[in-house]
């Protein structure tokens, strides 16, 4: 055109941004200014869009000025766009201004402002909007609805979110995809599951990959890990097709439970569907071979990503942790920062585990000296309790007591649990006392802090105080936890506890234990009877170390596992020394790799050695 006029510009900028060329509206609308021409109300609420949508805050800002010179700081779409680019752009505060010096506020106004609060917070504040929208008399629409049945599920507003579930059946909103979504997310998030279910079979219709991702994640979060499962078969049956947080749900949820056989059925579906390169789907992955027990398979998974996030570092991290790998952890760490990823305080949490579990207790200290001075991440309770348990292991008790007198808060329970683990560990009776007294304060209903100080009483053979604090158990009906261990073989997780008779091949189990009892013992195993907290005969204990949970998890996998496949064993409890010493040798004389995970770490026994070194 040789000459361009008002109209013909305006419609330039408004077309590009409702096809979604949003830069091309920005900088057309820019040539509209050098061109002389003065915009229109519909050129602002044009440009504001695509600042909205490309989260160009700062031009954003300049065109709000410009808006307000050229007199439409009142003008109903121009507010509307500004306090919707606000609230995408997570500037709470401006969209809230923006909203009230309007005088006459309408449904658009109103939904962009709790959209805001319902995507960045405070939500409390979504549903103050929305309870003044209805006292203002202004419609409500399926798009005000879903938005605070977001703020609902955030706050786990249970009450709330069923009082808009009967406003949507009044309005007949119900049959709406959008709403079936909204309504199935606030229920999966807040836990209730049969109400979530019910919303989802409503209609076919709704049962879209989002309705169905949010059930998934609702039963993950439950712990209903089959019927999650199921919901995705039954989802693949209907021909939908997931997407990257149906898959990261579902590994979440085989990661938790450590179930390897699903969790590599789901990375071949996450192969199939195109996700292995998607950097959250592979976090997930690292994370739960991790927790299964396999780190070749994480370390690979975690190579093969072209742009790890800081989520897969931190995940690789957090194996390397798990498994007491702490060099290799530092090593990550260099590779973390050379690549140019910011640490956070998540990455401190696995680097100083990394370093507890492998006795580099200069190295964490360093890193922890290094968190806020050098990388800005102020230190929380989980990183000091890293540090009592980084000294507390090493046996610097005396070190970590100061610590402890030096922090700036007192210690939480996994503080107080560490010390007191490590003082059982190094035989420090009265520090070990102090200990359990403070973790008895924070958790009276935890049986660990009153069996850990009986062993430590036990040791030295003081049966009187372990028949006190035992008595102390029974009048305040402290429960000790017991110990198990459970095995995958097949689809099925058989679990054992100590001198256990109830699985059907406990005849076939008790005959290899006793088997692998002379092999091990002729190879040079002697038992430590000292773990045993009990004043009862060397004979019977020895007895009773023999059938402790693992050993009858490990005898049964040996007569059921294939000598291919790995041998893992999952315990609820620390492993016992005397058990440890047991799984070393049972590796050396069977020569197969034994893979053991207790409540702290990872074991991989091998040949008569553990990776952990014998430091755990």
């Amino acid at each position: 055109m040789s000459q361009r006029n008002l109209v013909s510009w305006t419609a330039m900028v408004t077309g590009f941004s409702q096809n979604l060329h949003y830069f091309e509206a920005i900088s057309t609308f820019c040539e509209m200014r050098i061109a002389g021409e003065n915009p229109t109300q519909f050129a602002f609420s044009s440009v504001i869009k695509a600042c909205a949508s490309v989260g160009l805050v700062e031009f954003g800002e300049q065109i709000h000025c410009l808006a307000l010179k050229f007199g439409f700081g009142s003008d109903i779409f121009v507010v509307s766009n500004l306090v919707d680019m606000y609230s995408k752009c997570g500037v709470m505060v401006n969209a809230y201004n923006v909203f009230q010096e309007m005088e006459c506020k309408d449904k658009v106004l109103w939904t962009a402002l709790i959209d805001g609060y319902a995507k960045n917070g405070p939500f409390e504040d979504a549903l103050s909007a929305y309870k003044n929208m209805v006292n203002e008399g202004i419609g409500i629409d399926k798009f005000v609805l879903c938005s605070t049945l977001g703020a609902c599920a955030a706050l786990k507003a249970l009450n709330f979110g069923k009082c808009l579930h009967s406003v949507m059946l009044k309005k007949g909103f119900e049959l709406e995809i959008s709403v079936g979504n909204a309504l199935t997310d606030m229920y999966s998030k807040v836990g209730d599951m049969e109400s979530a279910s019910n919303v989802f079979g409503i209609d076919s219709d709704c049962r879209n990959i989002v309705a169905c991702s949010s059930l998934i994640d609702g039963y993950v979060e439950m712990d209903r890990i089959e019927d999650a499962l199921s919901v995705y078969v039954r989802l693949r049956r209907q021909g939908i097709e997931p997407n990257e947080f149906t898959f990261s749900s579902l590994i979440k949820a085989c990661s938790s439970q450590a179930t390897l056989e699903q969790g590599t059925q789901l990375h071949a579906e996450v192969i199939k569907f195109n996700f292995d390169g998607n950097p959250f789907v592979s976090s997930v992955l690292v994370d739960m071979y991790g927790k299964c027990g396999l780190l070749d398979d994480s370390i690979r998974v975690f190579d093969e990503i072209e742009n790890a996030t800081e989520f897969a570092w931190n995940s690789m991290l957090s194996v390397f942790a798990q498994h007491g790998f702490g060099k290799d952890a530092i090593q990550l760490f260099n590779r973390m920062k050379n690549e140019g990823v910011e640490p956070n305080a998540i990455t401190f949490v696995s680097l100083l585990r990394g370093c507890s579990h492998s006795g580099l207790v200069e190295e964490g200290l360093s890193f922890f000296k290094a968190m806020e001075k050098t990388y800005g991440v102020v230190p929380r309770e989980e990183h000091y309790s890293c540090v009592i348990d980084l000294l507390g292991r090493a046996g610097q008790l005396k070190e970590a007591e100061d610590f402890i007198n030096k922090m700036p808060f007192e210690p939480n329970a996994f503080g107080w649990c560490s010390f007191l683990g490590a003082c059982k560990i190094h035989g420090d009776k009265e520090r070990g006392k102090l200990a359990a007294e403070k973790l008895m304060q924070l958790e009276p209903e935890n049986s660990g802090a009153p069996v850990l100080l009986s062993n430590i009483y036990a040791k030295e053979q003081q049966w009187e105080d372990v028949r006190t604090l035992r008595k102390m158990m029974q009048d305040f009906n402290v429960k000790k936890l017991p110990g198990y261990s459970w095995v995958d073989v097949g689809n099925k997780t058989h679990i054992f506890g100590v001198e256990d008779w109830s699985h059907p091949q406990m005849k076939a189990i008790y005959d290899k234990l006793d088997a692998l009892s002379g092999q091990i013992k002729a190879a040079g195993y002697v038992p430590c009877t000292d773990s045993i907290p009990l004043d009862v005969d060397v004979s019977v204990k020895e007895k009773i170390l023999q059938h402790h949970s693992e050993r009858l998890a490990i005898a049964f996998a040996l007569i059921s596992i294939p000598s291919g496949k790995p041998i893992i064993v999952k315990k609820n409890l620390r492993v016992c020394s005397d058990c440890h010493s047991a799984i070393k040798y049972i590796s050396k004389v069977i020569g197969r790799k034994i893979i053991v995970r207790d409540n702290n770490r990872f074991h991989h026994f091998s040949n008569g050695l553990c990776s952990c070194g014998d430091f755990w």
